[in-house]
Parts: structure tokens; C-alpha cells; sequence
């Protein structure tokens, strides 16, 4: 290990966050007029002026300006607007009737839709326990707790163990197929252990502790594959695995259109996944101080299959998905994986101290920071070629925030300067 290398690693990220990347998102996102945060840019950092705010923009929103102020950026600036999001959160998303967050609103803050959607909840404890980690305010574990709490007692599926996922807004259960009342998915389930992780942290309560380790357990147990231990995108109720199919309720800018399903609903993995799966896990059993080494073996073939078959060897970067024995079905990289992957691959190095690792970072920072960001702007380009070229050039919308690409970026200096003190 070079250590002038990791230097400089650490030197262009750190200077990327806080001169380009952060500003991004600080500078435009500030609803001055009706409260909480714009996200709608295009590729030239402009307003699209499209009127709604989605529960994930908002919470990823919350998270990701308190978890910068956390890490010490932002001289302030960030703990006075992640209060500032709070406030539009509970005032405009609770639904003060039947409790939880409401999916969607416009810019004003009137309802679009109402549905309770797990996947949205999770993230309202994530940024709703991080803000609490950085301020007095006393709003912030309340909610995070009640929310948490209304999970437990609408979502909680007893038989099988696990969470439903789709509610209506009064908690029915949506219906089968493409409301996705009859599936339980890896997505929701590994936020929810990112979420109880700092929920736990914050609060210590014991009932945040068992829930997190009955998540994490969960996902080891029934979420990975048996043998290649990859993740699985879709289960039946009973944990059978299912074909993936598309929700009526989506929480990206679905590349797939009306009707469209995957060639291979039945076998395929996303690298972003494993990978983000891994360094979530890792975090967990830090904040739960569990001896990490007897995970390792496991962490280690999830990484492993990461880099042997998700990391584009000949152009940089990181491959969609493909089957789980191995290989690739798509070869496009999308913004949100590589800065997973980035993470997920600097705590592997940290873990093992083999330098494939740091050899797979490298290729995809790279990748990134050549190909993957806007630099008019300073933000990531949402899809990309295989070669890097764009094919979607937006900003942000109601999906793509600043939660992977400033998460990325905060988490890879704290994790270089591991590296550091390890040398």
C-alpha cells in the first residue's frame, strides 16, 4: 500500500465534497417559499419546476445534510436546514389521523398520495434518527420512534418473520402482483437494518436493538442466496424466492417501461446491493459492538463476487447486475452503485488489507470522477454506457438526491483515513 496514494484518494474526495459536491445541493435545495427541498434539476443544475416532493427526496434529503453536518461540513449551514426539512416532514408528510408518512405531496405541501409504503417509513427513522444524533431537538427520536413503532404493529408479519411492504393509508394491505401486497423484497429489508441501525445508535433502547438484530439475521438467513450469498431482489410471503416484477408503487426512475418486465426475473443480482449490503452490515455490527470476525467469511464472498464479476475490468466502474453463479446481464452503470460499491470496497481493504480491493476502488473512483460526474454542475450523472457515456443527463428528481453520491463521498474520507492509521 502506497500511502502518498491514499493521500491522494483522500485529498481529491474530500475536495470534491466540499468544494463541488456539497454545494450543489446546499445552494439550490432550500424551498425558501414553501418549505422543504427541491430536488427536480437538470443537467445544467436548473429547477425543472415539476410541482411534487416525494417522501424518499425529503427523508434522503433530512439524512444525508445531517450526516454531513455529523461528519463536520458545513459550518453550521447544515444543522439549521436539516431542521429546516424536518419541519416540512411532520407538518406537510404525517398523516395525523392514522399515523406515518404520506408517499407523496406537491410543492406546497397538499397530498398527492397517500399510500404508506415501508420502503419511504424506513427512511423517514434513517434521517429523522440522524438529525436527532446532531441536535437538541427532541422532535426528531419521537417521530423516529413513532414511526418505528406503527411499523411494528401494521408492517411486522409474524408468521414468517419479515415486513409487508405496501399499505394503503389507513394500513390495509395493498393487493397482490403489482401492488405488492404478497412480496417481500431485499430493498426494503436492508434499509430497514441501515434504518434500526441509527435509530439504535441514537436511542439505545433495547426493543431498537432486537429488531435490528432480527433484521440483520433475516437478511443473512433468507435474503442471500444460499451458496453464492447474493442478494435476492423478491420473496414471496412464506420467503420463496419470486420472480421481480414491477411495483405500481416505484422509488426510481424505472428504466423499464408500462408492461415491460427483466429478461431474467428469476436469477439476477444487483453489485450495487451486495455491496451496499455488506458495509451496512458491517456498521451495524460496529454499532451493535458484535465481534465482526465471525462474519468475515460471509462478508468476504459478497465482496468477492463484487469484484469478480461487477467491476467492468476494461472500462471502470460498476456493472448493473447478473446471475448469481456469476457474469452480467447489464452492462450500463448507474450513478447510485458506484458510490456503494466506492464504500463497499474500502471497508473490504479494511477488513482484509488485500489490495484486489484497493485495486477495485481505485478502478472505480476513477471511473467516477473521469466519467460518472457532471463537473459543470458537480453532481453525478444519473445512467451512464458502459464506456461512460450518459444516457439520462438529469440531476435530481423525486428519486436521485444527494443521498448515495454525498453518502459516498463522506463515508469514503472517514474510511481513508482508517487506512491511514492502519499504515
Amino acid at each position: 500500500m502506497n500511502i502518498e496514494e491514499v493521500l491522494a484518494y483522500r485529498g481529491k474526495t474530500e475536495s470534491y465534497l466540499v468544494h463541488s459536491l456539497l454545494p450543489f445541493w446546499l445552494e439550490r435545495i432550500k424551498d425558501v417559499k414553501n418549505g422543504g427541498f427541491i430536488t427536480h434539476f437538470d443537467e445544467f443544475g436548473q429547477d425543472t419546476g415539476e410541482d411534487n416532493k416525494s417522501l424518499i427526496s425529503q427523508t434522503r434529503s433530512i439524512y444525508t445534510i445531517a450526516s454531513a453536518h455529523r461528519a463536520g461540513y458545513g459550518d453550521g449551514k447544515c444543522s439549521e436546514m436539516a431542521k429546516f426539512g424536518v419541519e416540512f416532514l411532520i407538518d406537510k408528510l404525517w398523516d395525523n389521523k392514522y399515523g406515518g408518512f404520506y408517499w407523496m405531496v406537491d410543492r406546497s405541501g397538499n397530498v398527492i398520495k397517500n399510500d404508506k409504503v415501508l420502503y419511504g417509513q424506513s427512511f423517514a427513522i434513517y434521517c429523522l434518527s440522524e438529525y436527532a444524533s446532531i441536535s437538541n431537538d427532541p422532535v426528531g427520536l419521537e417521530y423516529a420512534e413513532k414511526t418505528f413503532d406503527l411499523i411494528q404493529e401494521h408492517c411486522y408479519e409474524p408468521q414468517y418473520g419479515g415486513y409487508l411492504e405496501m399499505f394503503d393509508r389507513s394500513w390495509n394491505l395493498a393487493g397482490p402482483g403489482s401492488g405488492g401486497g404478497d412480496r417481500k423484497t431485499l430493498d426494503v429489508h436492508m434499509h430497514l437494518m441501515e434504518a434500526y441501525t441509527t435509530l439504535y445508535e441514537c436511542s439505545r433502547k433495547e426493543i431498537h436493538k432486537q429488531k435490528l438484530i432480527e433484521v440483520i439475521e433475516l437478511l443473512i438467513n433468507k435474503i442471500l442466496h444460499p451458496e453464492h450469498k447474493t442478494g435476492i431482489p423478491q420473496f414471496t410471503l412464506d420467503w420463496k424466492q419470486a420472480p421481480q416484477i414491477k411495483f405500481d408503487i416505484i422509488w426510481g426512475w424505472d428504466r423499464y417501461s408500462d408492461g415491460e418486465q427483466k429478461s431474467n426475473p428469476s436469477d439476477n443480482t444487483c453489485y450495487g446491493h451486495n455491496a451496499e449490503f455488506a458495509w451496512l452490515l458491517i456498521h451495524a455490527l460496529q454499532i451493535l459492538k458484535f465481534d465482526i470476525s465471525g462474519y468475515q467469511d460471509l462478508l468476504v464472498k459478497i465482496f468477492d463476487h463484487t469484484v469478480d464479476n461487477g467491476i467492468d475490468m476494461e472500462y471502470g466502474g460498476v456493472f448493473v447486475e447478473g446471475p448469481h453463479k456469476g457474469g452480467v446481464y447489464d452492462y450500463e452503470k448507474e450513478f447510485w452503485q458506484q458510490a456503494e460499491v466506492l464504500t463497499g470496497m474500502l471497508d473490504a481493504y479494511i477488513l482484509t488489507e488485500d489490495l484486489k480491493y484497493w485495486e477495485a476502488y481505485k478502478n472505480v473512483f476513477d471511473f467516477v470522477f473521469e466519467k460518472g460526474i457532471n463537473h459543470e454542475t458537480g453532481e453525478w450523472w444519473p445512467l451512464l454506457s458502459r464506456k461512460g457515456e450518459p444516457i439520462w443527463r438529469h440531476m435530481g428528481h423525486a428519486w436521485k438526491t444527494n443521498y448515495h453520491t454525498v453518502r459516498s463521498m463522506i463515508q469514503s474520507v472517514i474510511r481513508l483515513d482508517n487506512i491511514k492509521r492502519m499504515k
